[in-house]
């Protein structure tokens, strides 16, 4: 028996890359899941750090251990959404005016 549905695009997966990271990738990591940028989630680290005397800092090394690598073999960032068309675009239909 053969499947007729369509092929799902890939789900989203919280891992450490192995090219964009600063110590460990965990703030990469959670940047590129929830869609914003690594640096503001470095930033909230470190301001909410500050503010909680450290506590939050204990934190890092834990995702660090529970959070997997990304593979070798993972495709470039940021995934494609959707297939890009191929060949030039098509031409304009509006019609010349005669003269």
């Amino acid at each position: 028996m053969t499947s007729t549905t369509a092929p799902h695009a890939p789900y989203k997966q919280l891992r450490r890359p192995t090219t964009d990271r600063m110590v460990a990738g965990v703030a990469s990591g959670l940047g590129r899941y929830f869609a914003v940028d690594p640096t503001l989630v470095r930033v909230i680290f470190a301001v909410s750090g500050l503010l909680t005397g450290g506590l939050v800092l204990l934190a890092y090394p834990i995702m660090w251990f529970l959070m997997p690598e990304e593979p070798a073999t993972a495709p470039a960032w940021p995934h494609p959404t959707a297939a890009a068309p191929q060949g030039p675009p098509p031409a304009p239909t509006t019609p010349t005016p005669s003269i």
